[in-house]
This record gives C-alpha cells, structure tokens and sequence, in this order.
C-alpha cells in the first residue's frame, strides 16, 4: 500500500489562513488534491480487503465482490467505492491541467461502463435488497452524478448518462422509502437520515427534482422543526464518523430562510457562543489502524464542514459565525494531518471526506451563501 503522508510544513502552509483569521479556512491546493487523489487511484479497483452488506438467497448468491456489484467493488465497501469515484470526478473536474487528472479520468472511464452500471441496477433490484446501501450508499450515488452533471466535459457527460440509470434506481429507492420512514435515523454512522437528507437534497436542487426536494422538506418538517436543545455534548459516540447534531443543523440550513435558520439554531443548539471562544472540541483518536475507531478522524472532517455550513447558512453579521467558523477550524486543523494511507482502515475513504470540506461541498450546489 502506497502510503501519502501530508508534511507538516505543507500542513501549516495548508493552514495558514487559519492563522490569520478565525473566519478563514483550510484550502485545497493542486498538490494536496493529488495525494487526495491518490488514495482514491489507490483503492477504486482494489477488490481485497472487502466487506459486502450482501443478503444470500442461495449458494448460488456465493460470488467474488467484483461479479456481484462489478463497478463498486473495491475501496473496502461499496459505499466507499462510490464516493472514491466521486472524489476522482470533483478533483479532475476541479483541476483539469494536474498531473494526477488522466489517472482519474481512466479511472472514471474504466468503471463507468453501461454494461457494468446495469449489473449494479440489476443488483439493487434484486429480491431481499431493498434497505441496501439505504440511505449513505444512495446518496453518495445521487453525489457523483450531481458531480458529473456540474462538470463542462464530454466525457464527464457521457459519463452521468452512463450512470443515470443506478442515480434514478437510487432515487426511486428513496421516494419509496421516506413516505413510509415514521422516524429520523439519528445515529452517528451510516443510517443517520439527516447527512444523507443533504447530498440527496443537493442533488435534486441542481437537476429540479421536485418530487424528491418536496419528499425532503416535508421531512426536515416532521423530523426536525420542533428540534430543541440538542445534547452536543454527549457527542461523539465511540464509533461515530458524522454528528448527530451538526448534521442535523447542516441539513435545516439547506432547507430554511437564512432568518428562519438563525432562530431554529438558537433553540437547538442554544450553547453557540456569540464569539470566537473555544466551544466544541475535536474528537480524539486512539487508534488509526482500528477501522471503527478512526471513525473519529471521519467525524472531526464533517464536523469541519457542517459547521462552516451552518455558519454560511445565517445570515451576515450574525455573531455566532464567529465561534462556529473557530470551531470548524480547530476540528480540521486535528484531523487532516491524519488523512494518509499508512492505515487502509482509514485511507479506503478520509481521502472523500478531505476533499468534501477542502473543496466546499455541500455548499455551492445547495444555496447556502
């Protein structure tokens, strides 16, 4: 395994404006994408190690992970495989000219086949599937298409056609399924309902699906609204990879009036400074080489980007921005240097969730200033 380690000059380099303000925030740099990247290059076709959430009907269902779900096989699971190659599609779309971009773009074009995307439609459509990959999975799907479609490349066209056929399967999986969901999934790993409300929620505001945006707010109505006094401090939970809390907030910014959002905040996280002093510290890291563990280098990178977003979600002049852009730096400042691939636990996917903070996802697709 190749491993990518962040030097800690270019680290402080990297986080230089953060010195200089509370207000600013890492950035991400062509040379710092391309170590991104090649976590991603490093594991998208690496079938071994692998961990499938695969449902047997038979002995006939015994297969190899690649003859099952031959696009998204490697990167561990599949979910990480999906956003593995949403990682390679935003770095190339972002920096065309790199030296790492023709290694992503074959990567792209060597997994994104209409013969392999209609094994993984068959696949999710298959007796005894119906809650796979539901929501995380499906959402990083809605994610890369989103993705795709954002980037002015014939390839990168034919590829969202490509893949339109698994994006719709993931859609209609999930306006079948919120209707009839009686409660949010508040945990902090891969069922959690309100990150997943997120991406699913970016997508259909960049391709106007109205169905699936309705679906949505009528869900941060029956799950959300009413919210208050949301215990932060008894996060994180050992195992945790996103905030129950922060991921909630991130999602009601999307959804809310700026002014709306900034009263909703108060009665939820009441605790939110009105200044830059300390408020909510990282998560610590006992051991990088346990893959539920590391789950909290995963949780102090969304914990970074969720609170830059609900601070871009108030409205100007609000002076909770303030602590919660401090915070949002602090959580990053931990948790980058730790984005390597010395440990596969961790390098299989902290690559996505350092290029989801670096590269502001989450914010320029979903109307948050």
């Amino acid at each position: 395994m190749r491993r990518i380690v962040l030097p800690l000059l270019q680290f402080a380099l990297l986080l230089a404006p953060a010195a200089a303000t509370a207000a600013s925030a890492p950035s991400l740099g062509a040379d710092t994408a391309g170590r991104f990247a090649q976590l991603a290059l490093d594991c998208v076709q690496r079938e071994y190690p692998n961990k499938i959430a695969h449902v047997l009907a038979s002995d006939a269902d015994v297969r190899a992970p690649r003859a099952l779900t031959p696009v998204f096989y490697g990167c561990f699971d599949w979910h990480s495989d999906v956003h593995a190659h949403w990682l390679l599609a935003r770095l190339a779309r972002l920096y065309p000219a790199a030296p790492f971009t023709p290694a992503a773009r074959a990567a792209l074009a060597r997994s994104l086949t209409a013969a392999g995307i209609a094994a993984e439609v068959a696949y999710l459509g298959a007796p005894g599937r119906a809650s796979f990959e539901r929501p995380y999975g499906l959402a990083w799907v809605l994610a890369l298409g989103a993705e795709l479609r954002a980037w002015n490349d014939d390839d990168a066209r034919g590829w969202a056609v490509t893949l339109a056929p698994l994006e719709q399967a993931a859609v209609e999986r999930l306006v079948t399924w919120l209707p009839k969901l009686a409660y949010p999934i508040r945990t902090g790993e891969h069922n959690q309902t309100a990150f997943s409300f997120g991406l699913a929620w970016d997508w259909a505001l960049a391709t106007g699906h109205q169905p699936l945006l309705s679906l949505l707010r009528d869900k941060a109505a029956q799950f959300y609204l009413a919210d208050a006094d949301c215990p932060i401090g008894y996060e994180p939970s050992g195992e945790d990879f996103l905030s129950p809390c922060l991921a909630e907030a991130d999602f009601l910014r999307r959804v809310l009036a700026p002014g709306e959002f900034a009263a909703w905040l108060g009665d939820f996280l009441p605790g939110i400074p009105r200044s830059t002093q300390p408020w909510l510290a990282p998560g610590i890291v006992t051991d990088r080489s346990d893959p539920k563990l590391a789950h909290i280098d995963g949780l102090n990178l969304s914990r970074a980007w969720m609170l830059r977003g609900i601070a871009g979600g108030l409205p100007e002049g609000d002076e909770r921005r303030g602590a919660l852009l401090a915070a949002a730096n602090e959580h990053a400042a931990a948790a980058l240097p730790a984005v390597t691939g010395e440990h596969y636990e961790g390098g299989h996917w902290l690559g996505t969730f350092a290029v989801y903070l670096l590269s502001a996802g989450g914010v320029e697709s979903s109307g948050t200033p």
